[in-house]
């Protein structure tokens, strides 16, 4: 269990926040300074929305109905001063997307995940209405390579029934057992909602703050 009380992180997320910028390469991202939380997730998995819920704005980030549409590692300091970065990853898995723009996000990732000493966590989004996929297994596999901790965070589970949550908390820690880097409990969120939002600021400080977490 993490010493941090959902006040203390609600008066960080809700308070000062900038865009620093946005990075296409390794070279581009800012000195790393300061701790990084990256959230990760298929396109269409609730990504930006769940970014503006986290951070009780509504268009920190970008919500768009074109999958894939953001190829960039978008970047905003946490505080004034800052006191921790999050990082807005690009979406995978979408359709329609060429093999190369999907190998190509597959390099800038990896590099980013193998290279950034000051990345704390993923945060592996997961919509509750499909359950982890093969794709989302693929990412679990490379991050596991990079040797990166990541927590699964449920989205839109106002869209399913309370007992298909209860099966998903159920089945997956099974399935993160075999994935050394994952983090062993799982977080459900509504961005519609708001709910499970203030355990999701918990989650991210303490990552940052290299505490135990929930």
């Amino acid at each position: 269990m993490t010493g941090i009380s959902p006040r203390e992180a609600n008066r960080l997320f809700t308070g000062p926040i900038a865009f620093v910028k946005s990075a296409p390469t390794m070279e581009d991202l800012p000195l790393a300074n300061l701790p990084e939380v990256a959230f990760a997730g298929r396109s269409n998995v609730g990504k930006s929305s769940l970014l503006n819920a986290l951070t009780a704005r509504k268009g920190m980030a970008r919500t768009s109905n074109t999958p894939g549409r953001t190829q960039l590692l978008n970047i905003f300091d946490v505080g004034e001063p800052a006191e921790l970065r999050l990082v807005d990853m690009p979406g995978y898995g979408y359709a329609e997307a060429p093999k190369k723009m999907v190998d190509a996000w597959k390099r800038a990732v990896f590099d980013y995940l193998r290279g950034r000493a000051n990345l704390k966590r993923v945060l592996l989004l997961i919509d509750s209405r499909r359950g982890v996929g093969p794709v989302d297994e693929d990412v679990m596999d490379m991050l596991d390579s990079a040797a990166v901790s990541y927590q699964i965070v449920l989205t839109k589970t106002d869209k399913v029934k309370e007992s298909w949550v209860a099966k998903l908390r159920e089945d997956l820690p099974a399935l993160l057992k075999r994935h050394p880097a994952s983090f062993p409990s799982l977080l459900a969120t509504s961005s519609e909602k708001n709910q499970g939002i203030d355990e999701l600021r918990v989650a991210v400080l303490a990552a940052a703050k290299d505490e135990a977490g929930v």
